[in-house]
């Protein structure tokens, strides 16, 4: 099943039925309002939402429209709670050695995660809005999971059962204002702007054998001023997404529509490429002694997209402008 959140005059948008190829949806705001509602309800409304997602792909609703990305909300405009981890081991090596850091004690046993802002996604072709290109505007390619209520100390073998939704997102960062963060063990907070998602989220079945271990196996390509930057493949993942939910839940109860996220997806095959310019960055540091590339301009374009198996769609894509606030 695929769902998508179109604009309207609510803050949180509107429930739509998105058809396997994209092309169409139906309105479904009379099962659920919205996605945060039918996350919560999902026991109640999932069968009738999938009986409508497969009317749809036969061609028997005849109150389907075409689907239209630009109307796109993210899929779940706010969200209760965002958590993002940094799961691709590789990125966190390269930019410990290029910038000649110490190692994290236990990153491979204990994932890493920090709460995120989820008061202000934003859809797949809104405008990045930022302040100032000095403040080292990155993009970073990620998937993440979207969970019903999670207990607190919910079992990694359990974990999974809480899984409703899959996503694809633009984790927007700014780089010159993160070391200062990092160093106050606070975590970050100026330097995470607002994130980017794409424009639909898909359950777990619609991957296939993609989904596995946990982990979207799929390769993740972005493009960066239409010219390619990356394809980097979600196997590498080092902790799987169960692992995830049932870290971040050891000590808390994970609100139903809670988001949790892969960190940047980074593989150590270097002819993948990158998913975020800081990373291709520490690699040019530790090829060459210091960065070739820059960071984004006002006016850049970042494009992402996930196809599934068979080279189809799977999420839609995220295709962002960078814009300067108060233009």
């Amino acid at each position: 099943m695929k769902l998508a959140t179109l604009k309207d005059k609510n803050r949180d948008g509107r429930l739509v039925v998105v058809s396997k190829d994209l092309s169409r949806a139906v309105d479904a705001s009379s099962i659920a309002s919205t996605l945060q509602v039918a996350v919560e309800r999902w026991s109640e409304v999932a069968r009738e939402l999938e009986q409508c997602y497969q009317a749809l792909n036969n061609n028997e609703r005849a109150d389907a429209f075409d689907f239209d990305a630009s109307q796109a909300m993210a899929p779940l405009p706010r969200a209760w709670q965002w958590l993002d981890g940094s799961c691709f081991l590789t990125h966190g090596e390269r930019m410990q050695k290029a910038f000649h850091l110490e190692p994290i004690a236990n990153a491979d046993t204990i994932p890493l995660m920090y709460q995120g802002a989820g008061d202000d996604f934003i859809g797949p072709r809104d405008d990045i809005v930022l302040p100032a290109e000095e403040h080292g505007i990155d993009f970073e390619g990620e998937f993440a999971v979207l969970v019903d209520k999670v207990p607190m100390g919910c079992p990694v073998d359990q974990a999974l059962d809480h899984v409703k939704l899959i996503l694809q997102l633009n984790d927007i960062s700014l780089r010159a204002l993160a070391p200062r963060e990092m160093q106050t063990g606070f975590g970050f907070l100026q330097a995470k702007a607002t994130t980017g998602f794409a424009p639909v989220a898909v359950t777990p079945d619609e991957l296939g054998a993609a989904w596995s271990n946990a982990r979207v196996k799929l390769p993740l390509k972005v493009e960066w001023n239409g010219e390619w930057f990356g394809h980097p493949h979600g196997s590498e993942m080092h902790f799987g997404f169960d692992q995830l939910i049932a870290h971040a839940a050891l000590t808390r109860n994970l609100s139903a529509g809670t988001l949790i996220g892969s960190g940047t997806v980074s593989n150590n095959d270097l002819d993948a490429g990158a998913a975020c310019i800081s990373e291709k960055r520490a690699l040019e540091m530790i090829e060459f002694g210091q960065p070739r590339t820059g960071f984004m301009k006002f006016g850049d374009r970042v494009k992402m997209e996930a196809l599934d198996l068979e080279g189809k769609p799977l999420f839609g894509a995220i295709d962002q402008q960078v814009k300067p606030y108060g233009e």
